[in-house]
């Protein structure tokens, strides 16, 4: 169910991206083409620096916004807890104070996640009934669009936190993706029953256990099946998780650096490079990344959505509308909701385990 027009707030982190500060401010003047005309800004970072910037583009006295001064920023290299609780002025603990006194609706970060994650966490805390917060990430597949969780957050998860994810999964492919439905399927390294370790083979049974009337659960998927939309939804603990984005990145990059190589090996190759121009113009767009340029910490009880280290303004652009979706559709209501039932069903295997 939408959330009823009103004034949305993002708070946003302008410390943190590899790019600096220019980069997520230019992010912001892009996505005021979609961005309704009263969404208020929270701007975190220096005052000095944030205000000389904004002064260089007039497009900023258009936007609603408003400029917090934090003289402190978490530097990529700090390690999750310290960086949060030694720079309590920082521009990400300052944000995610603005979030926890709901002076802001959502919060947007491209610095460190492990930070972000913790102070998330510590400051925010998790809903009702989810321990763990979980990383998910849109990727481009052979038809559509699919969701795949968990990145990073959690790279060692009991059964019941995969089980999560997989609910919080489904939801977020409901919003972003428009999905009524979506089919989730647990990464493995078989299709076949008992295929993988105890950590999978008990959330197997788990998912199981709640198919039907939580999710749509699909089985256990392996690797190859991933991009082919066999599901919706891939659920895997973060450990996987984080090694199959940044090994499928490096892929990317590196098919993209051999294509450019043959392509300019001779005249007649570049001839034929100029001719199917518009095919790779299509080629990018459909793996473009860009447009969903962030990545929400699902399972926190206000939302937090983690742009790359390395976004550009498009990235940002693309996370800001990530932000929207979150709240005009109430996401965390819906998930609460659901994480409780899915521990009513589920509360008898986990005393029986010794999970509780």
């Amino acid at each position: 169910m939408a959330k009823p027009e009103a004034r949305i707030t993002l708070a946003v982190d302008v410390m943190g991206g590899d790019k600096g500060p220019s980069e997520v401010l230019s992010g912001i003047v892009k996505s005021s083409s979609f961005v309704p005309r009263d969404l208020k800004f929270l701007l975190f970072g220096p005052e000095k620096e944030i205000f000389g910037l904004l002064s260089e583009n007039s497009e900023w006295q258009k936007i609603h916004h408003e400029v917090r001064h934090s003289p402190e920023v978490v530097a990529m290299d700090e390690k999750p807890i310290a960086g949060i609780k030694n720079k309590k002025k920082s521009s990400m603990a300052l944000a995610l104070n603005a979030l926890k006194e709901k002076e802001a609706d959502a919060l947007l970060c491209c610095g460190n996640t492990g930070c972000l994650m913790a102070g998330g966490a510590i400051k925010l805390r998790t809903l009702e009934g989810v321990e763990r917060p979980a990383l998910c990430t849109i990727w481009p597949g052979r038809e559509r669009y699919f969701t795949l969780l968990d990145a990073g957050a959690n790279p060692h998860p009991k059964p019941y936190h995969i089980v999560q994810n997989a609910i919080l999964g489904s939801n977020y492919a409901r919003v972003a993706l428009g999905l009524v439905r979506p089919k989730v399927g647990l990464l493995t390294i078989g299709t076949e029953e008992g295929k993988g370790n105890e950590l999978i083979n008990e959330a197997h049974s788990m998912l199981k256990d709640i198919d039907g009337s939580i999710i749509n659960y699909a089985g256990l998927i392996e690797g190859f099946q991933i991009f082919d939309n066999v599901v919706d939804v891939v659920v895997c603990d973060g450990f996987v998780g984080n090694i199959v984005l940044k090994a499928c990145e490096s892929l990317s990059k590196l098919i993209g650096s051999f294509l450019d190589e043959e392509l300019k090996r001779n005249a007649l190759r570049k001839t034929g490079a100029l001719l199917s121009m518009g095919a790779f113009r299509s080629l990018k767009q459909r793996i473009n990344p860009e447009q969903f340029g962030g990545a929400p910490l699902l399972g926190l009880s206000r939302n937090v959505i983690k742009a790359h280290g390395s976004s550009n303004r498009n990235h940002v652009s693309g996370a800001i509308k990530i932000a929207l979706d979150l709240v005009r559709h109430d996401i965390l209501g819906q998930m609460q909701d659901d994480i409780r039932g899915a521990n009513d069903l589920l509360r008898p295997f986990s005393q029986s385990s010794g999970q509780d």
